[in-house]
């Protein structure tokens, strides 16, 4: 009877995990540069005394999807779409060093050229800080270079991307950060001025997963309920029988 319990309770719980990674990925549908959380799971036998004959299930998320997302023109000039494997280079709340595909750039109050979110944009020598009322063109290999009225154009800085020869760990703050630190800038990247890059999150197969999701949850819980009328069961005819 328990290992009954251990299997349903074990999948709901697995399932809930499930659904609320789904509607993470849902809720950024429309998120640009957003890499949909994949998510899996895997059954581990309960340690005790006596054979391993209860398991349950534990989540194993193997990381994100690397599928592209569809690259849109925009024709404003701070927004870029990082091409192939590459990332773009940020500093995180903390300080450190994380990487996005997110292209939507911006210009603080202070002149610094910073992501819709706020966080700073690297360049080759630290964060990148442009003139006040410039005109600015972002070449494919990265260099900005700001125009203010009929003045000569001056190169500002450039983008510090990256290409990671492993895959990225995403952080609690939503960035994607390599497991043996800080990313040397890649030459040979580039990027498209005037376009964004999407979600690689599908509406369809995500809210198909989660309608899955729930299904399976319910199945769950009706062998916990059959599990509840079984042990009521057993209990009935055990006062019921002789003495």
């Amino acid at each position: 009877m328990d290992r009954m319990i251990y299997l349903s309770m074990s999948g709901a719980k697995a399932m809930l995990q499930r659904q609320d990674i789904l509607a993470h990925n849902l809720a950024n549908v429309s998120t640009p540069g957003f890499r949909a959380e994949l998510a899996a799971f895997r059954a581990v036998p309960v340690s005790g005394d006596g054979a391993s004959t209860r398991v349950y299930a534990l989540e194993s998320t193997p990381g994100h999807s690397d599928d592209p997302g569809v690259v849109q023109t925009t024709g404003r000039s701070l927004d870029v779409a990082v091409s192939g494997k590459s990332w773009l280079a940020v500093q995180g709340l903390d300080g450190t060093e994380g990487y996005t595909r997110g292209g939507a750039l911006d210009i603080d109050p202070e002149g610094q050229l910073v992501t819709r979110s706020g966080l700073p944009v690297m360049g080759d020598g630290g964060p990148i800080t442009v003139p006040p009322n410039a005109q600015i063109e972002i070449a494919p290999d990265g260099s900005i270079t700001a125009r203010v009225g009929n003045q000569r154009a001056q190169q500002v800085g450039r983008l510090k991307l990256v290409t990671p020869e492993a895959p990225l760990v995403r952080g609690n703050d939503g960035l994607f950060r390599a497991a043996t630190g800080d990313l040397e800038a890649d030459p040979l990247a580039r990027v498209q001025q005037g376009a964004l890059e999407g979600s690689n999150v599908s509406a369809v197969e995500t809210m198909v997963a989660m309608i899955a999701a729930a299904r399976q949850f319910e199945q769950q819980i009706k062998m916990l309920q059959a599990a509840e009328q079984k042990e009521q069961s057993a209990a009935k005819l055990l006062s019921n029988s002789p003495v």
